[in-house]
């Protein structure tokens, strides 16, 4: 017979159950999903990301014949090469001193007008500054008279004309010409105010051109300023291509011939350039010796006065690494560095590598086993069509 105690406890059991059904199969489900294998949950989640992409991601590409011949794709195995060495020195860019001119009159004058300033970029040919002076008064005055005497010598003819005085007035007509150009007009405006043959034009103006293409990068004066002979007015160069001047030990430099690859770290750009001349003589103060590179300068982002750290190449060869051409090592969407390699022919896998140095137009690498066939030439190529099928890097 049920006591009163055990009729409390029967109820107590059916609330509980009442309030968290569980059915004896869920429970069942419950206890095999937790003795699964991972393997199995592994397999499930396999299944979905499948499903969810209704395909498999595979991070390769895949290029045709017909691909791989227009974008110049070449695949090599991987070696070992010697390595040049490098002397690191602080250099400091200067102007092209070949591709520079200075502007400056031959007669005592006046500035009457400028025609360029600072910064402009000129043609050669082009009008600087007008200048006037009296003694080119005189001696366009002086050449208008001298040439009007030789035209008339000159028609009369030898025949009316002794011999001497045909030949003085020649000689007088030429020197007078000759004057004019040593004093700063060019042939083309001697010749022009000679066909005039107007008096007036014999004022004593005239304008220095500019010598050469170029940047105006010097033109300290003022309109109306009297000027002396030799006086700085106007300097210009040519910017696309500046030099470099870097000091070494002697001992370094026995190292360094003409024409050798280098290359300067500007901020944190690397510019190539290489050498064009070594100085022979020493600097009396630091002892060291200069050689001088050039660097092209296209966008003008050098400028006269920066400092940078230059490194060049010598004769000397130094360990063995693997190198590739800097191009077939480019940057993943992650930062990291990145090469092709070749799965199999037309398939291309990127690997991420350690960059371990950069030399000009050489890249040091780390990561891979030699023997790897890789992309060498067309790996922006690869590069762009991965980035077009939307897959990601993450081959560490």
């Amino acid at each position: 017979m049920m006591t009163l105690r055990n009729w409390s406890l029967c109820l107590l059991s059916l609330a509980l159950l009442l309030a968290n059904p569980l059915t004896a199969a869920e429970e069942h489900d419950h206890e095999h999903a937790e003795t699964m294998p991972e393997s199995v949950h592994s397999n499930e989640q396999q299944n979905e990301q499948k499903d969810k992409h209704g395909h498999d991601e595979e991070n390769s590409v895949h290029l045709n014949d017909e691909q791989r011949q227009s974008a110049g794709i070449i695949v090599e195995a991987l070696v070992s090469n010697p390595v040049p060495v490098e002397i690191e020195a602080p250099g400091e860019i200067r102007l092209n001193d070949y591709a520079t001119s200075q502007v400056t009159p031959r007669i005592e004058a006046q500035i009457v007008k400028r025609h360029a300033y600072l910064g402009d970029h000129v043609k050669q040919g082009e009008p600087l500054v007008t200048l006037s002076s009296v003694s080119m008064a005189e001696a366009q005055g002086a050449l208008l008279v001298a040439a009007k005497e030789w035209q008339r010598v000159k028609k009369l003819g030898k025949r009316v004309v002794s011999a001497k005085r045909h030949m003085e007035t020649q000689v007088a007509y030429q020197q007078a010409k000759a004057k004019l150009l040593a004093y700063g007009m060019t042939a083309k405006q001697t010749n022009k105010l000679i066909n005039e043959n107007n008096i007036s034009r014999a004022d004593g103006s005239f304008s220095l051109l500019s010598p050469q293409d170029g940047t105006v990068i010097q033109d300290s004066f003022i309109t109306g300023q009297m000027v002396e002979p030799g006086e700085l007015l106007f300097e210009l160069t040519d910017e696309s291509r500046l030099w470099v001047e870097v000091r070494i030990k002697p001992e370094s430099a026995t190292h360094i011939e003409i024409g050798a690859p280098a290359r300067l770290l500007v901020g944190e750009t690397w510019i190539d350039g290489k050498v064009i001349q070594e100085y022979h003589a020493l600097n009396e103060i630091t002892r060291t010796l200069a050689v001088r590179l050039e660097i092209a300068n296209p966008e003008h982002r050098l400028h006269p006065g920066q400092f940078a750290t230059v490194r060049i190449q010598t004769d000397d060869s130094g360990e063995t690494a693997l190198t590739l051409p800097q191009d077939a090592v480019l940057r993943s969407p992650d930062g990291d560095w990145q090469v092709f390699v070749e799965k199999e022919p037309g398939e291309y896998v990127p690997i991420e590598v350690t960059l371990v140095r950069q030399l000009p137009g050489l890249a040091v690498i780390d990561g891979l086993a030699p023997g790897t066939r890789v992309v060498t030439q067309g790996a922006f190529f690869v590069h762009s069509e991965l980035a077009k099928s939307g897959f990601e890097v993450h081959n560490h």
